[in-house]
């Protein structure tokens, strides 16, 4: 499979295929790079089927040697330097046989005395196809491995699509991160590389260098809203923001359709357990959308969205395996459903049970944030005696203010707007952040703020 992306990018040498404000390389570039270290993993006899860990974030290096121990049919383990403390972790979990770390082109090589031989990964190489370990993002325990058949993942982009030049917001450790890039390379696009992922910076590359898409998350919208750094750059290029990850705010969503009026909104889906479904917002303002793909089957049991997937994960390599006999998956995800379209309400072990009552996190988040002086707000539930649960809600504020004077403020704006049940019954007030490095919304509560 990786023939197919190799011969799409050899059609196209002079081409732009990675940029950002340190680096530029053509698909030409790009190839003569992945041959040289398709030549060093020669000479450093990394065999096929080697688990092999790398770190580095978006360069012409980290794709180029993306594409030679895929084609090399390695085992990757791709680590980004946001996760950074837990590389010895991942790098355990995973059994990497060999570790490569990068510093611009040059690669630094450790020879592990670990033994990699997990029965996925055998399968892998039973069938001599290049495997792909991402790890997930751990908020509620143990990050959980997950092996996948790399050739899966890419079959899907044999369907040709328009070129476009898309700023990769999520790194090269995470599915979505992995999904830009592959489409990119499949259709012979431009992958453009923020010098950081603050909203100044993001807007700052997008100006720079025509950014068509930004696939990103709500939370980093939110704080793209909240910063007015659009107001500093050329913004025109933009065409299609794609947001995912977690649920969207319907307050934040309003605010981003009247800043960008021109710029269309597409909410996406997807799992490192069963790859990215193909999506349609019903509209750029709305929350509903259609979730589907000739590779995927989903059905709603009890109102959670459960995913049969072509390109499924193998399985886990420190937990059981999630699928029923069918091969479906339960996403934990709750959804409402009107016809074929669906809304994401929240994760079912988010949503806070108020006395037999429901509530979802992102539905009081959305009006919340709209209180004066709110950065942003994290809500949760916390055990309570009476009612089970209690809502609690974590601001991180523009000015401050005590938890006191807030929470009654916030009574007050909440009157009309929440039913009674909802309304956050403890406040915090936090100067940290609200969010991990992958720009979700970390929903507990502090040790420190207990």
């Amino acid at each position: 499979m990786i023939d197919y992306f190799l011969d799409k990018m050899r059609q196209a040498p002079a081409h732009e295929a990675v940029v950002s404000g340190e680096f530029s390389a053509s698909y030409g570039q790009l190839l003569e790079l992945m041959d040289e270290f398709s030549r060093w993993l020669k000479e450093k006899d990394i065999p096929e089927g080697a688990v092999v860990s790398f770190d580095g974030d978006y360069s012409p290096a980290s794709i180029a040697l993306f594409l030679a121990l895929a084609k090399n049919k390695n085992i990757l383990v791709p680590l980004s330097h946001d996760s950074r403390r837990h590389f010895v972790e991942f790098r355990d979990i995973a059994s990497t046989e060999f570790d490569i770390s990068l510093s611009g082109n040059e690669a630094n090589l450790s020879v592990s005395n670990r033994k990699a031989e997990n029965e996925l990964y055998k399968k892998l190489r039973e069938e001599r196809n290049p495997g792909l370990v991402l790890f997930s993002s751990g908020s509620t325990g143990k990050s959980k491995a997950i092996v996948q058949d790399l050739n899966k993942l890419m079959d899907k982009f044999q369907k040709p699509r328009a070129p476009l030049r898309m700023l990769i917001f999520l790194q090269l450790d995470h599915i979505g991160g992995i999904n830009s890039l592959l489409f990119c390379l499949a259709n012979r696009g431009t992958v453009i590389v923020s010098e950081g992922r603050s909203p100044a910076k993001v807007c700052e590359a997008i100006d720079s260098f025509n950014g068509e898409v930004l696939p990103t998350s709500p939370t980093f919208l939110n704080l793209l809203v909240l910063s007015k750094a659009y107001d500093a750059y050329d913004l025109s290029s933009l065409k299609l923001i794609t947001y995912g990850t977690e649920p969207m705010q319907e307050s934040t969503l309003g605010r981003l359709k009247a800043l960008f009026p021109d710029v269309q909104f597409q909410q996406t889906y997807g799992l490192s357990e069963v790859g990215i479904l193909r999506s349609k917002s019903r509209s750029s303002d709305s929350l509903w959308m259609k979730v589907g793909g000739e590779e995927f089957v989903t059905k709603i049991v009890g109102g959670t969205l459960w995913i049969k997937s072509d390109s499924a994960m193998l399985g886990y390599l420190n937990a059981p395996s999630p699928f029923d006999d069918e091969g479906f998956l339960d996403t934990g995800d709750m959804v409402e459903q009107d016809g074929e379209w669906l809304r994401i309400l929240g994760r079912k072990s988010e949503i806070i049970n108020v006395g037999g009552l429901k509530v979802f996190p992102a539905e009081v988040e959305s009006v919340l944030l709209d209180m004066e002086d709110v950065e942003d707000v994290v809500v949760f539930g916390e055990d309570n005696p009476i009612t089970g649960k209690t809502v609690v809600a974590k601001f991180k504020l523009d000015t401050p203010d005590t938890p006191r004077v807030l929470k009654a403020r916030m009574l007050k704006f909440c009157k009309d707007k929440l039913q009674a049940y909802k309304i956050p019954t403890r406040v915090v007030v936090t100067e940290d952040g609200t969010y991990n490095e992958r720009f979700k919304r970390m929903r507990r509560l502090d040790k420190d703020s207990r």
